[in-house]
C-alpha cells in the first residue's frame, strides 16, 4: 500500500480532502468525542488528523489540542483555520517526538490504521496518553468507507476482471470487534469498548464533475483507464437516477481504552 505511505501523495490531496471526506469523518469524530470528557484544561492529542475533523472539533470543548500528521499540506490545513488553542505539527505517528504521558485523551479517526506498522502505532499513542487517560481510534471495516465503498461496488460489476487492490493491513486487523480489542489492550491500554458506528455519505452528484476528487485516494482508480473512469462516474450517475445525493451507507468502529 505504497501510496499511502507517500506523504506527497496526501499534500496533493489536502485541497479536496478538506471539502470532501473531512465533512463525512468529522461525524465520526463527534461520535468519537462523545465517549470522552473533554474540557478547558484537557491536554488532547490527534495523530495522523488529516485535515483536523477530530482536532477543531475536541477545540471547541475549550481543550489544548495538538494535531499531527507526515503530511505537512494536512497540517497547513488545520493551522488555517487559526484556533488559539490548537496547535499543528509534522510528526511520523510510528514515533511520535512526544514525552510519556503527555495527554489526557489521544485520538486518531482513521489515521493509524493506514501507517505500515500500524502497532507501533498504537503504542506510540498509549505511550504518550497519561495513566487514567483515554486513547480512541476510528476504524473502517473490512470494504472501507465511503467513495471506497462506492468504486469497489461499482469496479466490480463493470470490470470483474480486474483484481481490487487490498486494504491496508490495519484496516483488514481490525475490522473485527474482538479483534480489536485485543490489539488496544496489546498495545498498552484497558478496558477497551467497541462501538459500531454507520453513518451515509451523501455524495454529491454534482462532484462527479471533478472524480478526482472524489476518488483520487483510492489506488484502484489510479489503475483504471480514462475509458474505465468514465464508465465508473456513467454508472455512479446512473445509479443517483436523478437525484442531486446519493446515499453510502459506512460502518466504522470506534475503540475507546483506557490507559
Amino acid at each position: 500500500m505504497r501510496g499511502y505511505e507517500d506523504p506527497e501523495r496526501w499534500d496533493a490531496v489536502a485541497r479536496h480532502y478538506a471539502t470532501t471526506a473531512h465533512p463525512f469523518t468529522a461525524r465520526y469524530a463527534e461520535a468519537a468525542l462523545a465517549g470522552v470528557r473533554l474540557g478547558p484544561g484537557t491536554r488532547v492529542l490527534d495523530v495522523a488528523a488529516g485535515t483536523g475533523a477530530l482536532a477543531l472539533a475536541a477545540a471547541r470543548t475549550g481543550a489544548a489540542v495538538l494535531a499531527t500528521d507526515f503530511s505537512p499540506g494536512m497540517v497547513a490545513r488545520i493551522a488555517e483555520a487559526g484556533l488559539p488553542n490548537v496547535e499543528a505539527r509534522v510528526m511520523d505517528g510510528q514515533a511520535l517526538d512526544l514525552p510519556d504521558g503527555a495527554f489526557d485523551a489521544v485520538f486518531s479517526i482513521f489515521g493509524v490504521i493506514m501507517f505500515p506498522d500500524w502497532r507501533k502505532g498504537l503504542s506510540e499513542m498509549a505511550r504518550v496518553t497519561k495513566a487514567g487517560g483515554h486513547g480512541v481510534v476510528a476504524t473502517w471495516q473490512r470494504g472501507g468507507a465511503a467513495t471506497f465503498l462506492l468504486l469497489g461496488e461499482v469496479r466490480s460489476r463493470l470490470f470483474p476482471e480486474i483484481e481490487p487492490m487490498p486494504m491496508p493491513e490495519g484496516v483488514l486487523a481490525l475490522s473485527d470487534r474482538d479483534d480489536f480489542a485485543r490489539e488496544l489492550t496489546a498495545a498498552g491500554y484497558r478496558d477497551p469498548r467497541i462501538t459500531v458506528v454507520t453513518r451515509d455519505y451523501e455524495l454529491d452528484v454534482a462532484a462527479l464533475d471533478e472524480p478526482e476528487a472524489l476518488f483520487g485516494m483510492s489506488q484502484d482508480w489510479a489503475r483504471l483507464s480514462e475509458a474505465e473512469r468514465a464508465a465508473v462516474v456513467g454508472e455512479v450517475r446512473r445509479m443517483a437516477e436523478g437525484r442531486p445525493i446519493l446515499p453510502v451507507p459506512s460502518t466504522a468502529l470506534i475503540g475507546v481504552a483506557r490507559r
